[in-house]
């Protein structure tokens, strides 16, 4: 196209300069003129067809708008934090995974030979070997951050029945509703950071049992704390020292040493009594079934209402303090008492408050303290049958050998209560002989800093009314009071079709002399 203008150009300049002289030159210039003229044909074709593409592409609808892809992260965008802890950051923000694996060896017996009035117990009381899963566990944890200060806090966290299948509870000891090993069944929640504290919505140990975890060198061993620590009755289930569900909680910041934590538990319970399941769980507040245990199918043996719990707790160097306190309301224990009208009464509030104290005389010397009273307001009229008021104490040393290898002693009363509603074997009644006292001994060795063996025995020794457990306090497997015997379910092929309860179990003997042997490994991450 250029070069057609140029060459018309060059032509009519010519044309205006150069005069006519003969014949031949007019024969040239006739010839240059008829060049031109072509020229002019072609440059008019074409500005004809540049105006009709044009005109159709005005015509044309314009094509769509193709997004574009993000551009995939690059191997940054995911990255492992140096350290001991397994935490990543994603996107910038710290997501951590952690663990606890604990398996034991246990030979554990019941000790019912050398207690009074046993000989009709069912099975095998004495020594029984088994393999346990002790405070087993998996969680992810993280941090969101909004501002500087502030940010949304998760964690999901499960239990894991590493030694056994995961399922719900059906044995002697007890029946219950929830699968431990499901997903979240341990303190799982998602809270608010603030420079004023956090505060949290889901399920946690309470701030009551977290005030003196710390003294308690035998967590998830046998002779944890929690066989007469928080435990109003003896049992297996362990009422001041548990995980609540459907919870709000607010944990303080540091101030000067100072920290407050307080919780509240509502008790979603339709039934004035708290003899329902509470709306949106699997079994009773307070742990079981309706029925368990050879009971009326109601949630009568311990279903409480709501829970308020807290503590205040000062740390100073070598020097650790705390105090704590929790209520549970309308406790529902109407299951002791034979009698309907009396049972109506066996409604009330239960309540536990405690103080401890820890000190580290040196690197290698650690002393703890503890002292709890607790107590459940019932009329004058069932007085004789409350096992739930009474105090007791704990004391625990731990003294490091070397930078590997600890010893720990520890040793736990249970003071007698106003009254006992009797056992398979004992009556109860006004002041029985419910005193027990619990020694545990246990050497540890640190493989690594992940990796722990430890050897560990523990005796509870029951007075002629008590029935304290061993094992309580979250291992996988407890030792308790009860036998063999079958339980008690309905059967509707019993009596000829017409239906009845058969056996007579789970029976509870007091008594017992409950002594056990363990030795396992914990991997921690």
């Amino acid at each position: 196209m250029k070069k057609l203008i140029a060459l018309a150009f060059a032509f009519v300049l010519a044309t205006t300069t150069i005069a006519s002289a003969d014949p031949a030159t007019d024969a040239k210039l006739q010839a240059m003129q008829a060049q031109l003229d072509a020229v002019m044909a072609q440059l008019a074709a074409l500005k004809a067809q540049q105006a009709a593409a044009a005109a159709a592409a005005a015509a044309k609808p314009a094509a769509p708008v193709v997004p574009v892809p993000p551009k995939a992260p690059d191997a940054s965008f995911i990255q492992l934090v140096k350290g001991d802890t397994v935490t990543l950051l994603i996107g910038g923000e710290p997501v951590t995974l952690y663990g606890n694996l604990d398996l034991s060896w246990d030979h554990v017996t019941k000790g019912f030979n050398s207690a009074p009035l046993n000989t009709d117990a069912v099975g095998n009381t004495s020594y029984l070997s088994a393999i346990s899963s002790n405070q087993s566990y998996f969680g992810v944890r993280g941090l969101h951050r909004t501002g500087k200060k502030s940010g949304v806090l998760y964690q999901l966290e499960t239990e894991l029945s590493v030694s056994s299948t995961s399922g719900t509870v059906n044995t002697n000891s007890n029946n219950d509703g929830i699968v431990k090993g499901g997903l979240t069944s341990r303190n799982s929640f998602l809270g608010v950071l603030t420079p004023s504290g956090a505060f949290k919505i889901g399920k946690s140990d309470a701030p009551y049992k977290i005030a003196t975890a710390r003294m308690n060198p035998f967590l998830g061993e046998l002779g944890d704390y929690a066989v007469v620590m928080g435990n109003t009755g003896g049992d297996n289930r362990v009422e001041f020292g548990t995980r609540l569900d459907h919870a709000l909680w607010y944990e303080s910041p540091n101030m000067h040493g100072v920290t407050l934590n307080v919780l509240v538990s509502p008790g979603q319970n339709r039934a004035f009594d708290n003899s329902n399941i509470p709306s949106g769980e699997a079994g009773c507040a307070g742990g079981n079934l309706p029925g368990s245990g050879a009971l009326p199918p109601a949630c009568n043996d311990g279903s409480w209402g709501a829970i308020y719990s807290g503590s205040l707790n000062y740390q100073a160097k070598k020097l650790y303090f705390t105090t704590a306190y929790e209520l549970h309301k309308q406790v529902n224990r109407s299951s002791d008492i034979a009698d309907p009208v009396l049972a109506a009464l066996d409604v009330g509030d239960e309540e536990a408050w405690k103080f401890g104290a820890q000190y580290a005389f040196s690197k290698n010397t650690l002393l703890s303290a503890i002292y709890e009273n607790m107590h459940r307001y019932v009329p004058a009229a069932i007085q004789y049958q409350n096992e739930r008021t009474r105090d007791g104490f704990w004391l625990a040393l731990t003294q490091n050998l070397n930078e590997k290898n600890n010893v720990n002693f520890g040793w736990a009363r249970a003071n007698p209560s106003p009254g006992d509603p009797g056992q398979h074997n004992t009556s109860g009644g006004f002041s029985p002989d419910n005193m027990a006292n619990l020694y545990t001994f246990a050497f540890k060795h640190a493989i690594d800093r992940h990796v722990l063996w430890y050897f560990d025995w523990a005796l509870t020794l029951n007075h002629r009314d008590a029935h304290y457990d061993l094992g309580a306090g979250g291992r996988g497997l407890t030792t308790d009071c009860h036998d063999a015997s079958t339980l008690a379910a309905f059967d509707p092929t019993a009596n000829g079709g017409a239906g009845g309860v058969t056996g007579n179990g789970p029976h509870c003997y007091a008594g017992g002399r409950l002594q056990g042997f363990s030795t396992g490994l914990d991997l921690r991450f």
